[in-house]
């Protein structure tokens, strides 16, 4: 038995599909750039070890 859809699970899903907002793990290489960019210097400000 099919249920009918209520109208603003509808509407929902159209806004859904509407949507053009990126989100933070879709960016892809431009957001994994920045992330290694902010690693790398992290990294070299960590103090060393004298010997």
């Amino acid at each position: 038995m099919k249920t009918k859809k209520r109208s603003w699970i509808r509407s929902a899903i159209k806004e859904a599909e509407n949507c053009d907002f990126q989100m933070p793990w879709a960016r892809g290489a431009r957001r994994e750039a920045f992330i290694s960019r902010r690693r790398a210097q992290a990294l070299a400000r960590t103090p060393r070890a004298s010997a």
